[in-house]
């Protein structure tokens, strides 16, 4: 993935009522702007931008069902955001390991 596309998908996620959205997402499946709302001390039309937000991130994706919008997660970029956090890890991990052999720490 890009390095544009996880920077957006971390700057979407830095927000914790966006945060609160996807995690009410992940264990709804799909909502509504208005059942979202109804969680939170948002307005409708709040939460309608963080899901814009989201959206534009690659977080989340709408179908219109007759006169309502439903909103759910995408988690591709969530995937690969957790992709790169794995790979930092590592190779954070390979240089604490170097230097506890370089001071002959145990391995």
């Amino acid at each position: 993935m890009p390095a544009d596309r996880i920077d957006a998908v971390f700057a979407a996620l830095a927000d914790a009522t966006r945060r609160q959205v996807v995690q009410a997402l992940a264990e709804s499946g799909s909502a509504t702007a208005t059942e979202l709302a109804g969680r939170f001390p948002v307005s409708r039309q709040a939460v309608v931008k963080h899901l814009s937000a989201l959206g534009s991130a690659g977080l989340v994706a709408s179908e219109r069902e007759g006169r309502e919008v439903r909103y759910h997660l995408t988690p591709g970029p969530l995937n690969d955001a957790v992709g790169w956090i794995t790979l930092v890890g590592a190779e954070w991990d390979e240089r604490l390991g170097r230097l506890r052999r370089h001071l002959g720490g145990s391995p």
